[in-house]
């Protein structure tokens, strides 16, 4: 009987005690995310296609930031959206300094 019971409760114990860990760990190694990248998502289509290049639109988000992409790398973005994507990027930028 105690060969079944003492492995599950040392189980038990060992994930629970790992689960604090990793609790502990990622409040110490949390890393806050730039409120605009979620902005700029926002304005992004949000079809996650690829299409310009980077996986998703989070990611062309946070190349558009870093100045590696121009909004209109993004292949199926409205045209009049382009604009709105370069202003609040100028303003982005412009508030930055």
């Amino acid at each position: 009987m105690w060969d079944i019971i003492l492995p599950a409760i040392v189980l038990a114990v060992l994930g629970f005690l790992l689960g604090l860990l990793i609790n502990y760990v990622s409040k110490v190694f949390y890393v806050e995310e730039d409120p605009a990248i979620d902005d700029i998502v926002n304005l992004l289509p949000r079809y996650n296609c690829g299409a310009c290049g980077h996986p998703g639109c989070k990611e062309m988000a946070v190349a558009l930031i870093a100045k590696e992409n121009k909004p209109a790398d993004c292949k199926p973005i409205k045209k009049d959206q382009i604009p709105v994507i370069q202003e609040y990027l100028d303003n982005y930028f412009k508030n930055k300094k």
